[in-house]
Parts: structure tokens; C-alpha cells; sequence
């Protein structure tokens, strides 16, 4: 292979500051603060864990800046 080829195979994305907060923002809810808010309010563990779902996919959206309707196999989770 050549070398431009192989810069091109290996080169990863690169994201600003603001989307990577966004990202970081949205996970962190759905770790954190949909879990305590649904213990608060007694919401049902489906409701939660939709809303869990949601939060991350839009999460590896902003970041990946993808408009799929499912999450692909890098971002680590798929609507499958």
C-alpha cells in the first residue's frame, strides 16, 4: 500500500470543542441525571431506559454528525 493510503486508512476524525461538549452533556444526562430524575418521579424502568436510549443516540449524533436512523457499530450501541 502506499503511504497516502495508509494516512487515509489510520487519520481519525476530528471534532471541535463545542460538539465534544455536547456530546459529553447529553451523555452525561443519560447516565446521570435520567436515572436520578426517574427514582425521583417513579417513572418505569421502560420509560427510563428509553429515554436513556434516546439521549445516547443523539449524543453519538452530535459527535459522529450522522443523520442515521440507527446507531452504527462504531458508536457501541445499535437500535437492533
Amino acid at each position: 500500500m502506499s503511504e497516502k493510503a495508509i494516512a487515509t486508512m489510520t487519520r481519525q476524525p476530528r471534532h471541535d470543542a463545542g460538539t465534544l461538549l455536547l456530546g459529553t452533556t447529553l451523555t452525561v444526562a443519560a447516565l446521570i441525571v435520567v436515572p436520578a430524575l426517574a427514582a425521583r418521579f417513579g417513572l418505569g424502568s421502560a420509560l427510563t431506559g428509553a429515554m436513556r436510549m434516546a439521549l445516547m443516540r443523539a449524543s453519538s449524533r452530535a459527535v459522529n454528525g450522522k443523520n442515521e436512523e440507527c446507531g452504527d457499530a462504531a458508536s457501541g450501541f445499535s437500535c437492533h
